[in-house]
């Protein structure tokens, strides 16, 4: 066949080819004509492959295009990733966030693929430079979701720290107010009554101590003659078999209807020399579980024995035996301090500190020499010295809380706060003394 034959043959067929996609800015690269020329042996060969061509091109305008297979490059800020919104990066956990990365990179090919079919002539891009491209983007979203990581862990730890810092704080504070209802503390409002540590033992010289004490007591089981802010506090002094006037404080304390904020027990159960009430452990002990101990369901603080040994006690054993055979255990620890120097008085209550490790009340002081005897002080300048001394000791020391001068008999004529119907200078120098605390 001659060229010149062929030539408007080939014209008709170049037509539909460049037909299939008019309004692309660049003629399909599908179709190679060189290539068609060669592949056609006849033109009735030809023919029916223009007829499929152009009935495949009408349904699918670019289904002739050989698209090379490249990735498209992000325009306009787009991403073919989904994103996560910036609250839930911030939520996710470290498996969250590489499930997420997981799942973008997947769906990312798909994407592409897309992107491609819309913008084939446009986006033509070499592979390296996408594949960099995308390896940037990837990176940057990885620190992205890193530090979203990093700061929510940060917030977390600050937000536990704060937590910790208030629930440790919490702790810090219940465990001083536990330490301070077990007597820690000083000044505590059961254990120091009206908040003032300073009484009197005996009621002589009440209406001269009243406006600086905030208790007193007179041995008895219902301390009476005198009204006003310092609270009384009944005492069962002993068994009943004394005296009558043991016999009758007894019958007294059984009649006690109203229930008292305070009570204390037996006056030296210790002793059998006059002015204590020699009971042995085990009577002691039953009219503490019958007598004293119920008042405590009803809301009295109660207070021990005093004992007539001191720190001697511990030779005795008479207040640890006492201890083991109480049904109800008692509040406070009550001691009487009989010495003439700070060194013994320290000695006193370390001792019951040390081995019951309860609130302290001294119930009665005195200035004695007792290394070898019970001799009582009669210079009236040591008196004041030691007054002064064990006021300011006992007013330190939080292991103390309350504390009374000692009014009663058998301590010369020096040392009572009431002689001869007035207040003597041992007397006045001690409202001297407390007057600086209250």
């Amino acid at each position: 066949m001659q060229l010149s034959t062929l030539l408007p043959i080939l014209a008709l067929l170049a037509t539909p080819v460049l037909s299939v996609n008019p309004h692309r800015r660049h003629a399909a690269k599908g179709v190679d004509h060189a290539r068609a020329v060669e592949r056609l042996a006849t033109v009735v060969e030809r023919r029916e492959v223009d007829k499929r061509a152009a009935s495949i091109a009408a349904g699918h305008p670019r289904a002739l295009e050989t698209k090379p297979k490249r990735k498209v490059v992000r325009k306009r800020g787009a991403t073919c990733r989904a994103k996560t919104s910036s609250t839930e990066a911030a939520a996710a956990t470290p498996t969250e966030v590489a499930a997420t990365k997981t799942s973008s990179s997947e769906a990312a090919p798909a994407a592409t693929t897309s992107s491609s079919s819309l913008d084939a002539e446009e986006n033509y891009t070499n592979p390296t430079q996408v594949s960099q491209t995308q390896t940037e983007d990837t990176n940057q979203n990885q620190n992205n979701n890193q530090n979203n990581y990093q700061t929510q862990t940060s917030e977390a730890a600050e937000s536990q720290a704060s937590a910790t810092a208030t629930s440790t704080s919490a702790a810090a504070a219940a465990s001083s107010s536990a330490a301070s209802s077990s007597g820690g503390s000083s000044n505590n409002g059961n254990y120091t009554p009206n908040g003032i540590k300073a009484g009197i033992a005996g009621g002589d010289a009440y209406d001269q101590c009243e406006a600086h004490i905030g208790w007193w007591y007179d041995w008895s089981a219902n301390p009476s003659g005198h009204s006003g802010t310092p609270i009384a506090v009944p005492m069962l002094w002993g068994a009943g078999t004394v005296d009558s006037t043991d016999a009758s404080r007894l019958d007294v304390f059984k009649a006690i209807s109203s229930t008292p904020q305070y009570i204390m027990g037996f006056e030296e159960p210790d002793c059998s020399t006059w002015g204590s009430a020699n009971i042995d452990v085990s009577t002691a002990a039953g009219l503490w579980n019958t007598l004293i101990g119920p008042w405590k369901a009803k809301g009295s603080t109660l207070i021990s024995p005093s004992m007539c040994h001191q720190a001697a006690e511990q030779y005795i054993g008479w207040l640890g035996s006492f201890e083991k055979q109480i049904s109800v255990p008692w509040d406070i620890t009550n001691i009487h301090v009989n010495k003439n120097n700070m060194d013994g008085v320290k000695a006193d209550i370390d001792y019951y500190w040390n081995t019951f490790g309860k609130p302290i009340w001294v119930t009665e002081f005195a200035c004695v020499d007792d290394s070898s005897s019970f001799i009582p002080c009669t210079d009236q300048s040591e008196i004041n010295t030691y007054i002064n001394e064990i006021v300011d000791l006992f007013e330190g020391d939080s292991r103390v809380h309350a504390y009374a001068y000692s009014n009663g008999d058998g301590l010369g004529d020096v040392w009572p706060m009431y002689s001869n119907g007035a207040l003597s200078q041992s007397g006045q120098t001690y409202i001297n003394a407390i007057s600086k605390y209250h």
